[in-house]
This record gives C-alpha cells, structure tokens and sequence, in this order.
C-alpha cells in the first residue's frame, strides 16, 4: 500500500489477518491464554473459549500454535465441517496418519495417541470457529475425548468459537458434551484505555523503526476509533486502516479526527449493505434515535386520537374498524422501530 512509505512502515499495522508478531498484550486476553496453556499442559480433556468476532480467538488460537510447537503434536482444524467422519480424518490427516489405507479409523488414530503419550508428548487438538461442528461435530468431539488412559486423557481438545457454540451446548442433547468441558473461558473487547494503547502500540510495532516511531494517531483520533470500533480489535484494524488511507490521501503527517471520522463514515456506509449493522450507531447518535423513534410514536399516537375524536363529535358512528386496523399496524411499525 502507498501509505507505508508515507508514514515509515515496514507492514500493515492494522492487517485483518491474525498477527502474532503485532500481538497486542491485553490483561484479559492474556489471561486466558495462560488459563488455556495451563489446562492443556495439565490434560484436562476438553477446553472452551468462546467470544463475539473480533475479540482475538483465532489470533489466540495461532499463538497456542506457536508456543506449543515441538511439545506436542498438534492438530488444527479451521473451519470444520459438522460431519463426525471428516472430524476424524481430519485430525488423522493433521496428525500424519495415512487415512486411506485405514479401515477403522479410530483405532488408528487411538494408536498414533499411545505411542506419543508413551515418549512423552502432549497431543492436542485445536479448533476454530467450532460452532461451525455442530451437533454431531460436538458429539464427534465427545467421542475421541474418550480416547484416555487410565490416569490421563489421550487428547486435548481446545474450541473456539462464537456464541453460537455457547448456545449449542446448551441443548438438551448434547448435556454430555457440555459435561466433558473441564474449562471454559470468554474472549471480550478491551477497556476503553487498552483500546487506545492498542491502536498506539500496532502502529509502533509496524514501524520501521519502531524505537524511535512517531505518533501516526492523535489521541482525538484515537478516541473516536475506540468509541466507533467499541473496543473491538477487529473493528479498531478496519477504522485504523481506513484511517491511515484518508490522512494518506490528504497528504497528513498525522491521522487526525476527522480522518477518523471519515473512515467511520464509510465502514457504517459499507456495513450497512449487509444485514444488520456491523457498526453499532455511536453513543452520542443513540439518544437521538431514541427521541426519534418516540416523536413518530407520539405523532402516530395523536392522529389516530385526532381522528376518533372528529368521527364521534360528527355522529359518524359507522363502522370505523378497518381504519382503526390500518393506523394500529402503522404505530405497531413504529414501535418496532
């Protein structure tokens, strides 16, 4: 990109590709880290860590990666399928098992898992976006957890996904996953104060010179990104970047508030074409849709007392239901609104 050269950076400082070299140590966040690496060395079975997108669980999930390396063997699953027979080929494939010359597929996979316990090694199991398993994924996943000595288990499970994998284990029908799941822990947004240390430090680390790096960011900027972007990684990267496009273009030395504010202003315009908002209104507009939406209910609420009242005062008592029907469906819609 152009502007690298503009403002003296070797990368992208706000990149939507989980980095660990740009790893931002936030307290919660390595908290949970330590909590998940420790579970693991410990060999409690199955370990959930669930969080909104955008809060760091694949970044997370890629450190657990590199820290792990050569003391385990490590099987990571991006994207699975909720398909219990893939679950089990792909660990295999993960692992270095020949799948296609196995008849029973467990068998081969449980015998791979002794032969490495026997020397030692840890043997892990990571997967991103589990909510994407399933039911029968999840049920899947009880299954190989029962792949155990008699003093410890075979495989450690770690998942990692969306809410949605909270509410999945919350059916009736997968108590016994639920049950499994010796430690759960939440990925959040940062505080507002990390929020802005975050944009600081991912700009400085991008540096080419980070020792001697200038401010790209001004704190006025700063603090429009972290209220728009509410303390979201993925969001502050995507108005970070944005950002650094608009000042680019200005030809600033310095990101400044109302690049910010532009770079806002085009991610909620972008986001909007989608369903939903991606970008929550800001604080300050909230109140206003508010008073908004109660002006339109007030005003509704009026023409329809308006209107009874002028067919009662003229003895039109005809059958005014239809007309009653029609304005009550409009305030409904208001009121959802």
């Amino acid at each position: 990109m152009p502007y690298l050269t503009h403002f003296n950076l070797g990368e992208h400082p706000f990149s939507l590709t989980p980095d660990t070299a740009l790893y931002f140590p936030g307290a919660a966040h390595r908290e949970v880290y330590e909590s998940v690496f420790y579970a693991i060395r410990r060999g409690e079975g199955i370990v959930k860590v669930s969080g909104e997108v955008g809060t760091g669980k694949t970044l997370l999930c890629r450190m657990l990666l590199d820290a792990l390396g050569n003391r385990a063997a490590v099987a990571y699953l991006n994207n699975p399928r909720g398909d219990a027979d893939w679950v089990v080929r792909a660990i295999c494939r993960e692992f270095g098992i020949n799948v296609q010359h196995s008849d029973d597929l467990y068998d081969s996979l449980n015998r791979f898992l002794i032969e490495k316990h026997a020397v030692g090694v840890d043997n892990v199991v990571l997967v991103d976006e589990a909510q994407a398993l399933g039911e029968v994924g999840l049920e899947s996943i009880r299954l190989l957890s029962n792949l155990e000595t008699e003093k410890r288990k075979l495989l450690q499970i770690v998942l990692f996904g969306q809410p949605e994998l909270d509410r999945l284990l919350e059916r009736h029908n997968l108590r016994q996953v639920a049950q499994r799941i010796s430690f759960s822990f939440g990925t959040k947004p940062l505080s507002e104060a990390e929020a802005a240390a975050y944009i600081r430090y991912r700009a400085k680390m991008a540096s080419r010179n980070p020792e001697a790096a200038m401010e790209i960011f001004s704190a006025p900027a700063i603090r429009h990104i972290v209220r728009a972007g509410q303390c979201n990684p993925r969001l502050m990267n995507i108005l970070g970047d944005k950002s650094l496009l608009a000042a680019y273009a200005e030809g600033a030395v310095q990101v400044e508030r109302r690049h910010a504010r532009a770079a806002v202003q085009e991610a909620r315009q972008l986001s909007l074409r989608r369903r939903g908002r991606f970008f929550p209104l800001p604080w300050w507009l909230r109140p206003a849709s508010g008073l908004v939406s109660g002006a339109v209910l007030t005003v509704c609420a009026g023409a329809l007392m308006a209107a009874l009242y002028v067919a009662i005062s003229r003895d039109r008592f005809y059958d005014i239901s239809p007309w009653i029907m029609q304005n009550a469906s409009l305030l409904s819609n208001a009121i959802s609104r």
